[in-house]
């Protein structure tokens, strides 16, 4: 019980809770203020918030907000796998709540931001999340875990990739990349419209980033469990 307790657990809970309120709640003021936010607006959103919490949250946790993210960690080596449950588990309530505190202030208003696959094409939308997040997840070793890059940069570089996919690709698939922000709506709003594909593809594309890059670095700086 301690884990799903601990300042890391917590701190993944709140991390997500911000990002999913901030970015779904963009994608709901846009549509109650008449395009007022505009589309690039929900996806700077996204990006800035992703950025913010990495540079608030990262020397606590990790600044992980995302299953599948915790999951290439694990996999990788990176991530002690007694962590992986209550992580994951904090990312998915923080998500919850966040959409439940929308649901209460906004209602239904555009499908509360839930990621839904364009004209219900669920192949297309399963190949370009598994995609979305390959390049998400090799951004973050890249730029995060790497020991050659440079120090600093990495919520800059994860936060600009988070907002470029969700600009030219949210019309399409919703751009989630992440299973926990697409959790919280889906629950709240009760739209399951092939959600699964929004676990599977993402988790995927992670491992497969994981595996990719860990044949092109010649090091990864040491991460504390």
């Amino acid at each position: 019980m301690k884990l799903f307790t601990s300042p890391e657990a917590i701190a993944e809970g709140i991390g997500t809770f911000v990002l999913v309120f901030a970015g779904t709640g963009a994608v709901m003021v846009n549509r109650v203020s008449d395009g007022v936010v505009t589309h690039l607006g929900i996806s700077f959103v996204f990006g800035s918030v992703v950025a913010a919490l990495i540079y608030a949250l990262g020397h606590i946790s990790g600044a992980h907000f995302n299953p599948a993210v915790t999951l290439a960690f694990w996999s990788s080596g990176f991530f002690p796998r007694y962590k992986v449950v209550p992580y994951i588990v904090s990312q998915c309530v923080g998500a919850v709540l966040a959409s439940v505190m929308l649901r209460l202030s906004l209602g239904l208003t555009a499908n509360m931001g839930a990621t839904l696959p364009l004209n219900d094409n669920w192949l297309q939308s399963f190949v370009l999340e598994l995609i979305l997040t390959f390049i998400l997840m090799f951004v973050i070793f890249g730029s995060g875990l790497d020991r050659r890059a440079p120090i600093g940069f990495a919520g800059l570089a994860i936060g600009l990739t988070v907002g470029l996919e969700a600009a030219f690709m949210g019309p399409i698939t919703g751009a989630s990349m992440n299973p926990a922000r697409s959790l919280g709506p889906a629950l709240v709003a009760s739209l399951w419209n092939h959600h699964w594909l929004y676990w599977v593809a993402p988790i995927l594309g992670a491992q497969l980033a994981a595996l990719v890059y860990g044949h092109l670095s010649n090091g990864f700086r040491d991460l504390k469990d």
